[in-house]
């Protein structure tokens, strides 16, 4: 296994669902406002709902990682990216609050924290502004790939094959990002590619 947080979801680009496609929005509304349930309470401003604050003290006091923390961490990253799909047109399975084996994200394996860096966490979201300014362009491409997929997809019911180089790519980027950043299992710098 890397070092780095790996995303994989099995995409069918053939025989797509027309009718949920064109509705797409409007079906990811439920799950979505189920998503952003974990973040209500928490006003640090761009608050994701994963439990950072608590692993920073932990790793940097204790040199631990709560294995309690991670699994929560790894479970809630699983369920965007299951949302995230769905919503940006990779699968027309509708995203399960439980796993799903066509849609993973793999964590590097953290040792209980003794693999990490102790120091590490207090700047890794400094050293991960250039990786957000990039994401976002990423995003920002990716958005409007998936309109164009969207068109394509709900009137010939295939997905574009190029769209899916850019959505998926930018999904596993973000995930990267988050794995480093946000969730710290590594200290591996994550790679500015798609």
């Amino acid at each position: 296994m890397s070092n780095q947080v790996e995303t994989i979801i099995s995409v069918q680009l053939e025989n797509r669902d027309k009718k949920t496609v064109f509705w797409r929005g409007f079906l990811s509304f439920p799950v979505t406002i189920f998503l952003t349930s974990f973040v209500q309470g928490m006003h640090w401003g761009w608050s994701t709902g994963l439990v950072v604050v608590p692993t920073v003290l932990a790793l940097v006091v204790r040199g631990v990682y709560p294995s309690y923390v991670l699994t929560f961490n790894h479970s809630l990253m699983e369920l965007q990216t299951r949302v995230i799909a769905y919503t940006l047109l990779l699968t027309d399975d509708y995203p399960s609050i439980e796993r799903n084996p066509n849609i993973a994200v793999l964590l590097p394996d953290v040792g209980g924290g003794k693999k990490l860096n102790r120091g590490l966490p207090l700047i890794k979201w400094f050293l991960a502004i250039p990786l957000v300014i990039v994401g976002l362009i990423y995003s920002l491409v990716a958005l409007i790939a998936t309109f164009f997929a969207w068109i394509i997809t709900w009137s010939s019911g295939t997905y574009p094959k190029w769209a899916l180089d850019i959505v998926l790519g930018t999904i596993k980027f973000w995930n990267r990002v988050y794995g480093y950043a946000i969730i710290l299992v590594t200290d591996e710098y994550p790679s500015f590619a798609l």
